[in-house]
């Protein structure tokens, strides 16, 4: 038996789906990415918390244990930015840089996807603060 499961990100969405809350990128300009380590190819589904679109290019998954990987679409994901809402399927607990996902548009209270977009590999990152003191 194979197991499958759709994880719809977004930040409202109807009562019983399963959905987690996609945070406004809105500050990202206002740390310095530091890397980790080298980019894995997967990360544990039942480990993410929340993401974080960026842009149409970027997602910051957001783990449980409070890591933070970052997946760089190998290309443009047209509207993932604007929507910041996404879905995708997988058949293990684990979401890999050669699954799919769907943006979600969210228009007159339906959910349609629209185009599908390849994800990257997922570099563990650390966010830090940059000073605004100026000194």
């Amino acid at each position: 038996m194979r197991l499958q499961s759709t994880i719809i990100i977004a930040s409202a969405l109807a009562a019983g789906s399963v959905a987690f809350a996609a945070e406004k990128a809105s500050g990202d300009d206002k740390y310095e990415i530091k890397t980790i380590g080298e980019p894995e190819s997967c990360i544990s589904r039942s480990r993410i918390r929340s993401t974080d679109v960026i842009d149409d290019q970027t997602i910051d998954f957001k783990m449980s244990n409070g890591d933070i990987y970052r997946n760089n679409l190998p290309n443009k994901c047209s509207g993932l930015g604007f929507e910041e809402a996404f879905s995708y399927k997988t058949s293990t607990n684990q979401l890999c840089s050669v699954d799919i996902i769907h943006v979600l548009d969210q228009t007159a209270g339906r959910i349609e996807t629209r185009g599908a977009c390849g994800l990257g590999k997922f570099q563990k990152i650390e966010k830090i603060p940059r000073d605004k003191s100026g000194g």
